[in-house]
């Protein structure tokens, strides 16, 4: 008879520092492969204090408690299947990311990080010592290659332990998600496989974690590569994967294989779980914004009320004597369809009261911006007392294109705990608004149907706050404004390749200006989801004062 092998793994949603609910999971993991007949249960890296814990790492005694919670399971996972997870290790003066084998009782063996990723949001040069490239180790009858994560993505990891004797590569991450991630993913352990002649399974965690989301999107691999599981993106999975051992050495044997959510519906996934995770792990479980009547208030509340629910989203609408009679009657279509809460709050005799205290120090000035970001100010002042009184997070709704040129007043409308928009840019606002009318999955917890009117969607966009305003009064056309953007930011570009793209030399520096003078306001700026290879604040790093402009091609 061949060998078989079962392996359950558990794709799970860990809360950075909650170790003991950490722990527990990963025990309800083990409960579920035992009762399945398991041999080995796998949870994904750093799973016991969850990832990234950033410099919380660093502090001992969280490391030692971290130890010490795993030291405790393994105990209370005696009398079962193996299981490994992934927790930090100090040992003699160094700090190890570690994948962390448990059976019968003790711990019998730890796999050390070896290669430690320091780019995009990554900084564990700074926080891990590399350890040895580890060898295979054996559970029942088959040996197990764990590269951890970023180990994964260097060959010689896997060779090693290919020759040192591994029949199959168990692969445990806190793999990120960002657009077209999981294609990169998959190439990577494509090439491992072929290049080790092993088939690998790939297990990645899910859930929010302040910026950063985790996708989940597991997968088996094969040799040749051919795909032999895959798993949901975004959900918690408990999943028994089988394995038997032919002429040709270990296979997995098929199973499901889910298809994946197109980039839209990935996007949109993401910045949902992003925001119902901040929140539920901040301890909150309700929300407060300003609805406006424009298209990314209207965006935000939708993905508020299917992060939490309809009943738990306040919304709420500050007019003033700009504000147009089609934006009160849009907020209110919106709040309607999504069953959300709408109260109104007038700001004219706020704002006349604050106008008649500087009067006497304005006098002999015409009205500007100053007397626009009074009304911006107000508003977040107003937003911030109910958020305060009611114990509900307040949501700013800037979008990435606003939030890269400064077109947002701080301490106004950029005021909030988190926005859901951060990294998303105002023409993919649109397709958005656009994608989630047309679509409708069991994850969400608003209605069905055309949540967003069509006459947000369509309108020209404007902040209202001075008469007849329009957002390209002030800014090239957003299709213009984007592509020079994604250039700057997310491509590295230089003004002298943007011009020779086609775009007009003055609106490029002028938008590289904005740019970079706008940096300090991100800097204050609320956290929101990852969705691209630079978002604000871990992926582009800038500094605040900076007197270097581009003048390439000048």
């Amino acid at each position: 008879m061949a060998d078989t092998f079962r392996l359950t793994l558990a794709q799970l949603n860990p809360t950075v520092g909650a170790l003991q609910a950490n722990a527990d999971k990963a025990f309800a993991a083990w409960e579920a492969g035992r009762a399945a007949g398991a041999q080995m249960v796998a949870l994904p890296e750093m799973f016991v204090t969850g990832y990234q814990t950033q410099d919380l790492v660093m502090k001992p005694q969280f490391t030692a408690d971290a130890m010490a919670m795993i030291e405790a399971l393994a105990l209370r996972c005696a009398d079962g299947p193996a299981m490994g997870i992934g927790g930090p290790f100090a040992q003699d003066g160094k700090l190890f990311n570690a994948y962390w084998i448990l059976e019968g009782g003790k711990v019998t063996t730890r796999l050390l990080k070896h290669n430690l990723p320091n780019d995009d949001v990554f900084d564990e040069e700074r926080l891990f010592d590399s350890g040895p490239i580890s060898g295979p180790y054996k559970i029942g009858p088959l040996r197990i290659g764990s590269p951890v994560c970023e180990d994964a993505w260097h060959p010689e990891v896997s060779e090693t332990l290919a020759e040192t004797g591994a029949e199959i590569l168990l692969i445990p991450n806190g793999s990120p998600y960002r657009r077209e991630k999981l294609d990169l993913r998959m190439n990577v352990v494509v090439a491992r496989v072929v290049e080790t002649g092993l088939p690998a399974i790939y297990l990645n965690a899910v859930g929010g974690q302040d910026d950063q989301l985790f996708d989940g999107a597991s997968f088996a691999l094969n040799r040749g590569g051919a795909l032999a599981m895959q798993l949901e993106a975004f959900d918690e999975v408990i999943e028994h994967v089988d394995l038997a051992r032919g002429d040709a050495g270990w296979e997995i044997v098929p199973s499901r294989i889910v298809k994946q959510p197109d980039a839209w519906e990935q996007d949109y996934r993401a910045m949902v779980m992003g925001l119902h995770d901040y929140l539920a792990k901040s301890g909150f479980s309700r929300v407060i914004l300003g609805l406006s009547g424009g298209i990314d208030s209207a965006l935000v509340a939708t993905i508020a009320a299917d992060a939490m629910g309809p009943e738990n989203v306040h919304c709420v609408m500050l007019p003033s004597e700009y504000t147009s009679q089609s934006s009160l009657d849009d907020a209110a279509d919106i709040a309607g369809r999504l069953g959300t809460r709408l109260d109104t709050v007038s700001i004219e005799s706020a704002r006349d009261a604050v106008e008649g205290a500087l009067a006497h120090l304005m006098v002999g000035t015409k009205p500007d911006v100053t007397e626009e970001n009074i009304q911006s100010r107000l508003r977040g002042v107003m937003l911030m007392a109910l958020s305060n009184k009611f114990g509900a997070m307040l949501l700013t709704t800037g979008n990435k294109s606003e939030v890269a040129v400064g077109y947002c007043t701080i301490y106004g409308d950029m005021s909030g705990g988190y926005n859901p928009l951060k990294d998303l840019y105002k023409t993919r606002v649109f397709e958005t608004c656009r994608w989630r009318n047309a679509n409708h999955r069991p994850w969400m917890k608003a209605p069905a149907g055309e949540v967003i009117p069509v006459s947000i969607i369509d309108k020209p966009p404007s902040a209202e706050l001075r008469p007849d305003q329009k957002d390209q009064d002030s800014l090239p056309p957003y299709e213009v404004l984007d592509d020079i953007l994604e250039r700057l930011v997310e491509q590295e570009q230089s003004v002298a390749e943007i011009v020779a793209a086609g775009f007009d030399r003055p609106t490029v520096k002028r938008i590289e200006h904005l740019l970079y003078i706008s940096e300090w306001k991100r800097f204050q700026s609320a956290p929101g989801p990852r969705l691209t290879t630079r978002a604000f604040w871990l992926d582009r790093r800038y500094p605040m004062v900076n007197r270097w402009r581009d003048t390439s091609g000048a």
